[in-house]
């Protein structure tokens, strides 16, 4: 039992000789550097890339302006876009054309109806009006050739009927002389910015191709045919917008001419309902003057 207990204490120093000699040349290794390897010192240090220069960088081969994007399309995005242009150049001497005829139109309705308004009988209201073909005019020559034919049957409710659907009659095509024209704002507006959008299908269907033939996916290569094909679109909806709401305008204006025309329409009849109801139509003087107007 001695003998081993003497063996497991010497055992013990032995370890804490072997760990204090561990601690001692730990720092000594630690500060002494690695010889590099043969090939490492063979291997000369690469420099470091560059920056490229502004030379370096990859510039677009097309000019992306309004106009040489046009030049550089393909024949049916060229087309897309001309029709386009001309739908709008269209529009817009439509736009130019109907607003000066509607506004002439209602300044001379609105003058023909003060004129009845402050006419006392019918052949005042003539009489205030004379030598004219359009507006008011139409709707007294109506009156007037309805009176004519009536003339040898003076039944008061028969004439104001008749007379009645001929200002009725009168009053639409009036309506329809002014709409003629506004229909191609409505086509215009509708269509447009489908056509616009087949040239940008057509344009970039071009630039898919072209990918595909030089391999390619650069954007240098992709932007210029894309750029064209977005042209068309924008083309569509410069035609497409002002049509719309020039469309619109002219509606509201248009109802508000056949308001007026109404209006000048409901006066005559009054004029002329007074006028049978005092009997003036079967005097002989009256009727020499509707045998005249003949």
């Amino acid at each position: 039992m001695k003998l081993h207990h003497m063996l497991l204490r010497l055992a013990a120093i032995l370890a804490m000789l072997l760990a204090a000699a561990l601690l001692v040349a730990a720092p000594a290794t630690a500060q002494t550097p690695p010889e590099p390897a043969a090939s490492a010192i063979a291997q000369p240090v690469a420099p470091p890339a560059l920056a490229p220069g502004p030379e370096a960088v990859l510039k677009l081969p097309r000019d992306l302006s309004p106009w040489g994007m046009f030049m550089a399309a393909d024949a049916v995005v060229k087309a897309v876009m001309i029709g386009l242009a001309f739908a709008s150049v269209l529009t817009w001497t439509i736009w130019l054309a109907k607003a000066i005829e509607l506004l002439a139109a209602r300044r001379r309705l609105r003058a023909a109806i003060s004129a009845l308004e402050q006419a006392r009988s019918w052949s005042e209201a003539t009489a205030a009006l004379p030598g004219r073909r359009d507006g008011v005019a139409t709707l007294i020559a109506a009156a007037d050739a309805e009176l004519r034919l009536s003339a040898d049957v003076l039944s008061p409710e028969g004439i104001k009927e008749r007379i009645a659907s001929r200002l009725e009659r009168a009053e639409a095509a009036a309506g329809r002389a002014m709409i003629r024209g506004t229909g191609i704002l409505a086509t215009v507006g509708a269509t447009a910015p489908f056509v616009g959008l087949f040239g940008t299908v057509w344009g970039i269907m071009n630039s898919f191709i072209g990918i595909s033939k030089v391999q390619t996916t650069n954007l240098a290569v992709v932007a210029p045919g894309i750029a064209e094909a977005l042209l068309a679109t924008a083309l569509g909806l410069v035609a497409a917008i002002p049509a719309v709401v020039m469309y619109n305008m002219f509606s509201r204006w248009i109802a508000g001419y056949r308001a007026l025309y109404a209006d000048a329409a409901a006066d005559i009849l009054r004029l002329i309902s007074r006028d049978l109801d005092r009997g003036v139509f079967n005097r002989p003087a009256e009727r020499r003057r509707v045998s005249a107007a003949e």
